[in-house]
């Protein structure tokens, strides 16, 4: 009876032991996943696929970070939406109800029109801002919205802000 007891024991403790394995791997995002494996075209400076944070990390950053302070790293997402007129800008995703607006250096590149839902790789400077009506009409006018949805933007808006210098966009 001892022995069928430890047996059971051992058992349910190797079985929670792979159920937790499971559920850290699920908690990967899929850009993640795919920015570890992907072919990659570049925009911008030369940047690497190595050493990047997910979007959970940066989200963390984020957190940290006051208006006005910056800093540089390198982070993974998938691209949410992207400026329809020029590639001009990109938002990205680090929640479920968070993203980031991503513009890009000097206006020195641009993204393909048709980049949304794909994985990217992005390094640069993230900094906390708060962006004026007149800038958030603006944008949603690129993104294509109507001048109702755009008339409905009648307040700033605290926003985590990143200018990329370098881009990896994933092949597929």
């Amino acid at each position: 009876m001892k022995n069928i007891l430890k047996f059971s024991f051992v058992f349910l403790l190797i079985l929670s032991a792979c159920q937790q394995a499971k559920k850290e791997n699920k908690e990967t995002s899929s850009a993640d996943h795919i920015a570890q494996k992907a072919e990659f075209t570049s925009f911008g400076d030369k940047i690497s696929q190595e050493n990047f944070l997910t979007s959970k990390e940066m989200l963390a950053k984020f957190e940290t970070l006051n208006v006005g302070d910056t800093v540089n790293v390198k982070f993974t997402s998938t691209i949410k939406e992207v400026c329809v007129k020029k590639g001009c800008w990109m938002k990205l995703p680090l929640a479920d109800e968070t993203e980031t607006m991503v513009r890009f250096k000097d206006y020195g590149f641009f993204m393909p029109l048709d980049s949304q839902n794909k994985a990217v790789i992005v390094e640069g400077k993230a900094f906390v801002k708060i962006t004026p009506v007149e800038e958030l009409q603006h944008y949603a006018e690129d993104a294509g919205k109507s001048a109702a949805e755009i008339a409905k933007i009648t307040a700033p808006k605290k926003e985590f802000a990143f200018e990329a210098n370098g881009v990896l966009l994933a092949a597929k």
